[in-house]
Order: structure tokens, then C-alpha cells, then sequence
């Protein structure tokens, strides 16, 4: 099923089309990465078999499990888009610092 992917597609064109800016795009990857984290961890840690198998096969359990899901796992085209997470992540990190001190006004 390529519901995840779906999903994922039109949230970042929505993001894309309506903020127009960079750091919307890290913040929204960010978000879904976090949410299916969080949805992953309720899903091992509830106990509860319905909800449990509902968000199994369902959801991903982070973005990697979908880039893994729709691409040969250790060819070129995955570890780049692999590393683009990253690096999107390591922007994310640097904006939340950015925020943070900017808060603080350290």
C-alpha cells in the first residue's frame, strides 16, 4: 500500500505550496518524523493489540522505514535520500538551537 507515501507527498507539496520557505519543509519533515516516533512507541509500549495492529499496518514507524519501503535497500538512490534526512534533521537541529538561544537571549 502506498498510503504512507501518499501522505507524505501531499503534505510536503501542501508545505511547499503555501509557506514557500525552506525551513517549513525541515519543520514539516521534522513533525512527521517525530509523530510516527511517537506512534511507534505507543504502538510497542500500550499493549493494546488492536490499536497496536492498526498503527502497524498503517503507519511506518519513521521516515527511514519508508524510504526503506519504497526503495532497494543499499542502493545509491537510498542511502541519498537517506542522507538527505539527515541533513534536514541536522537543519532542524539547528534552527530549534536558533530558537532556543533567540528565547533565551543567551
Amino acid at each position: 500500500m502506498y498510503i504512507d507515501l501518499i501522505v507524505l507527498i501531499i503534505l510536503t507539496i501542501v508545505v511547499l505550496m503555501f509557506f514557500k520557505r525552506f525551513s517549513s519543509f525541515v519543520f514539516m519533515v521534522a513533525i512527521i518524523d517525530i509523530a510516527l516516533r511517537i506512534l511507534a512507541f505507543i504502538k510497542n509500549n500500550l499493549g493494546l493489540k488492536d490499536l497496536s495492529r492498526t498503527i502497524g499496518k498503517y503507519l511506518p514507524e519513521s521516515v527511514f522505514d519508508i524510504i526503506n519501503r519504497y526503495t532497494s535497500n543499499g542502493s545509491f538512490f537510498n542511502m541519498a535520500l537517506k542522507w538527505s534526512f539527515i541533513v534536514i534533521m541536522i537543519f532542524f537541529l539547528v534552527y530549534i538551537v536558533k530558537i532556543f538561544i533567540k528565547k533565551r537571549k543567551i
